[in-house]
């Protein structure tokens, strides 16, 4: 009897054992390939913001598996990068008057990067007319380009959009917009480089 007992625990025990490696061989590479990324991004001081967007083409939004490492950049270095302008806009959240900026009207084909960093920020296929006299947008190329803040300056409360990579100010957004988000993101022209769309 203490013998089939015997045998009977250690039949259980392999049984455990091997089902406990098959989730181990199952979730390993996943979890060991997370932790190098990770290693190798914290041994270089990169701090990871998230996936990026393949926007290659203005209006295609692949994700793209990659980490993106935040611009980081002191106030001597992005004064000596931007124009008086785009410092202004990007890093003291000013606003540039209505009707003046350069791509309010633009109407041709192609994508909006930060002025500051260089990352793709909105499309072409997601601008409109708001009449507001600022480039309108309903939409980012990605969820995770644009972040958001609130903003109670001026004596409101309104919603602060910003580059998801430097921290550029890029305007607001609020819940006017067109379908289907019902979004409008409020922009200023100087805080965008357009690369126009080529075929």
């Amino acid at each position: 009897m203490r013998t089939f007992r015997g045998v009977k625990g250690s039949i259980l025990f392999v049984r455990a054992l091997v089902f406990g490696c098959l989730v181990l061989m199952a979730i390993a590479p996943q979890t060991l390939h997370l932790a190098a990324a990770n290693a190798a991004n914290s041994d270089r001081g990169v701090r990871p913001s998230g996936s990026a967007t393949d926007v290659s083409r203005p209006g295609v939004q692949r994700k793209v598996v990659k980490t993106m490492s935040k611009v980081v950049k002191s106030d001597a270095e992005w004064r000596q990068l931007l124009t008086p302008e785009q410092y202004h806009i990007l890093r003291e959240k000013g606003t540039e008057c209505a009707l003046t900026g350069a791509f309010w009207n633009n109407h041709a084909t192609g994508r909006y990067d930060c002025a500051g960093c260089g990352t793709p920020l909105f499309s072409s296929n997601s601008k409109y007319e708001s009449g507001t006299g600022w480039p309108s947008f309903f939409q980012p190329v990605a969820p995770d380009a644009v972040a958001t803040r609130e903003d109670r300056s001026h004596g409101m409360v309104r919603t602060e959009i910003i580059c998801n990579r430097c921290d550029g100010h890029l305007g607001h957004v609020f819940p006017d917009g067109p379908p289907p988000t019902r979004l409008r993101y409020c922009t200023n022209s100087a805080a965008f480089n357009f690369v126009p769309e080529t075929r």
